[in-house]
């Protein structure tokens, strides 16, 4: 492999007639370039569909309630029930498995009236009342101030954290938010710090009218009581959601008398659940990728090993007389291994290499264009390309392996007769 002379040989065998060789090694290198491409765009699917998910921690379950639709202990069905603080801390106290089980109470939004004012702006926006922990189930990124705590909590104070999309309709631009009172259906809040969604880097002011109060203050100001419109509840890691989320709804119906098989009468959207969806089909396009791409890349190497054949019959008076000069037939099938590896390696190497250039044009087009639904940063990271590498080599060694055996079952008196 480190010898000057073997190399020399190759390169002179290959470029004799480099018309050839480089229509040969363009089946192989559109075949890599394929691959790459394909992995590159099924990321780059993915990461836009990931995106949608809004930052929100994955192992998450939101529940709420619907109409009993089963009589039970002489309760009749159509009754409506309401969760309340005892429910939290029941789910929390039996279900250890349990990171985070978040009440949450909401109005305005989705098109009402203008619930928010302050001065001579107003707006309709969604308030929530939360607890602190609900930043670890939807991140957010704090632009200025602070997010509440458990001394809001406790104190019951009425602060709020407002969202850019809500300061921008509010305030005039450059103007300082944090200190200031917003009236919310009447009730003053202190505005303690803004944000902006991870998900949406800012970029989309819409998924930023958003208003965060203290879950106790907003009971208390909008006469809620100890009543929950719903829940957030994150499982622990190395924990299922979807595997808990039947504990929850046992402890939620024995607590409001629901029949045990009464399951309508919870509505809850499993965000782990449709992740795993989510996951499996990336994971299903990638294998389809990879068939596909690794389906070219095998006409590539069937149109090298039918060239090495040609090679090595044009070389037969060559072979011969290596052969009665005392090369040993592993000599032999060395040399023309290490041919067909080489033109496999440069041919792929070429294909990756024009796969990255086309990447990294489309992520500089993205970047430029803003940011397109569905689809973000498509990439492919190193160990797809040392995947590639060995997938190149096992090809270069399949596609000389027979015109290698063919080398060697000459004979030297044969060889040198050949004209």
């Amino acid at each position: 492999m480190f010898s000057k002379d073997r190399w020399d040989e190759i390169i002179e065998a290959l470029s004799r007639n480099w018309f050839r060789t480089a229509l040969t090694a363009f089946g192989v290198l559109w075949g890599i370039f394929i691959l790459v491409v394909l992995l590159a765009a099924g990321k780059g699917l993915e990461n836009g569909v990931k995106k949608d998910f809004g930052g929100i921690a994955t192992n998450t379950m939101f529940m709420w309630t619907q109409g009993i639709s089963k009589p039970y202990k002489g309760l009749p069905k159509g009754r409506r029930f309401n969760y309340d603080l005892d429910d939290v801390a029941a789910i929390k106290q039996n279900i250890p498995e349990l990171r985070f089980v978040s009440p949450r109470n909401q109005l305005g939004g989705f098109g009402g009236a203008n619930n928010v004012v302050r001065g001579l702006s107003s707006g309709a926006f969604n308030v929530y009342g939360d607890y602190p922990e609900f930043i670890e189930q939807q991140p957010m990124n704090i632009t200025s101030g602070r997010f509440m705590n458990y001394g809001d909590i406790q104190e019951k104070r009425k602060v709020a954290i407002i969202g850019e999309g809500v300061r921008n309709a509010l305030y005039e631009n450059g103007e300082e938010a944090i200190g200031t009172y917003i009236k919310i259906n009447g009730v003053n809040f202190m505005v303690v710090g803004t944000y902006a969604k991870v998900a949406s880097e800012g970029d989309s002011e819409e998924n930023q009218k958003e208003i965060y109060v203290p879950f106790t203050a907003f009971s208390q100001a909008f006469n809620m009581g100890n009543r929950v419109g719903w829940m957030a509840v994150t499982a622990k890691d190395g924990y299922s959601i979807t595997a808990l989320k039947s504990e929850v709804f046992d402890i939620i119906k024995t607590r409001h008398t629901i029949h045990p098989e009464d399951d309508r009468a919870i509505g809850n959207f499993d965000l782990y659940e449709q992740y795993q969806k989510v996951d499996g089909l990336f994971i299903a396009l990638k294998v389809v990728a990879y068939f596909v791409g690794i389906l070219v890349l095998l006409s590539g190497i069937i149109g090298i090993s039918n060239i090495m054949l040609i090679v090595v019959k044009e070389r037969t008076k060559e072979i011969g007389i290596r052969r009665a000069l005392g090369a040993s037939p592993w000599s032999i099938r060395g040399q023309i291994l290490m041919e067909s590896v080489f033109l496999t390696i440069i041919s792929g190497m070429v294909g990756i290499s024009l796969g990255a250039a086309l990447i990294y044009v489309l992520n500089a087009i993205l970047d430029a264009n803003g940011p397109v639904e569905m689809f973000a940063n498509p990439s492919v990271d190193l160990g797809t390309v040392i995947t590639a590498l060995f997938i190149l080599i096992f090809s270069g060694l399949l596609a000389g392996f027979i015109p290698a055996q063919n080398a060697i079952k000459v004979k030297p008196i044969d060889a040198l007769r050949t004209e």
